[in-house]
């Protein structure tokens, strides 16, 4: 039986408890709406990094495409510099055989294409032989054939120089030629190289923004699970409180049952001593005694 006193002891335990669990109620309604807003936030921030992510490895991809333009760059800027040497050395000597060619001609004293002259020739001899003229004209145009004959003779002798000069003037065109396409090549590929160079500074404006923009919510988020922690840490001691109570409660309403059931059990052995008739409720009562 509970004793004087236990009864208002109880009674505060009991507003205690109800107290308690209408608070862990509350408590957990308010943790549940800070949790939705937490992972919220969550998701948020987790598409910034996704976005940090794409943007990461974009900057890779066109860091190794730049790289690889810069080392073309150097490779085409060497083979550049290879030919440009050679066209030097080609143009110095395209001068010399010019030179050469030019003291040639000086030091014979004609000029001429030596196909031309025997053409020239031909027709002279083929005049001869078809015209009647004066014999002092025969003489002359005899003594023009033979001169030229002579000139072509000293321009056969010059065959190598032309073969030199046409091979020196070959062997610059080619090499002038291969040095602005290289040149060409440094440019285009200098070119690329900036593009993706300035692609990469404007990947990584575009996560500065968006450090600028998650910086707040991630304040945010760290507030709220701060809030979270704490509030659940209340929480769990709240329901700590409350079970402690409920299992009080039933403990002693299992105590205060046993103790009914005590005294009901006395009460029918009292009417069993008297001979008086026992109800139904008599015997279960009596019958929860036995088991």
């Amino acid at each position: 039986m509970v004793m004087p006193g236990e009864d208002t002891d109880l009674n505060e335990l009991r507003s205690e408890f109800r107290q308690k669990k209408k608070e862990l109620a509350n408590f957990r309604s308010k943790l549940n709406s800070i949790n939705r807003d937490k992972e919220t936030i969550y998701r948020e921030l987790r598409s910034f990094r996704d976005k940090y992510k794409s943007r990461k490895d974009k900057i890779n991809s066109l860091k190794k495409e730049r790289d690889q333009l810069t080392k073309k760059v150097k490779e085409f800027k060497g083979q550049r510099e290879k030919f440009n040497k050679a066209v030097k050395e080609k143009a110095g000597k395209k001068k010399e055989v010019d030179k050469k060619k030019q003291e040639l001609f000086d030091k014979a004293d004609f000029k001429g294409d030596p196909s031309k002259l025997k053409r020239q020739i031909e027709g002279m001899e083929t005049k001869l032989e078809t015209e009647v003229m004066a014999f002092s004209k025969e003489q002359e145009l005899r003594k023009q054939i033979k001169d030229l004959k002579s000139q072509v003779k000293e321009l056969e002798k010059l065959g190598n120089v032309w073969k030199e000069i046409n091979s020196a003037s070959t062997d610059f065109s080619e090499m002038r030629k291969k040095a602005e396409e290289k040149h060409k090549n440094v440019q285009e590929s200098a070119e690329q190289s900036q593009e993706k160079h300035e692609m990469i500074n404007k990947l990584y404006e575009e996560i500065k923004k968006f450090r600028t923009e998650e910086q707040p919510l991630a304040e945010k988020y760290s507030k709220l699970r701060t809030e979270y922690e704490t509030l659940k840490k209340e929480v769990d001691e709240l329901q700590a409180r409350v079970t402690v109570l409920s299992k009080l409660f039933k403990d002693e309403e299992e105590k205060s049952f046993k103790t009914k059931v005590k005294e009901k059990t006395a009460e029918v052995r009292e009417k069993m001593k008297k001979g008086k008739k026992l109800s139904t409720e008599d015997i279960l009562a009596f019958q929860a005694t036995k088991d």
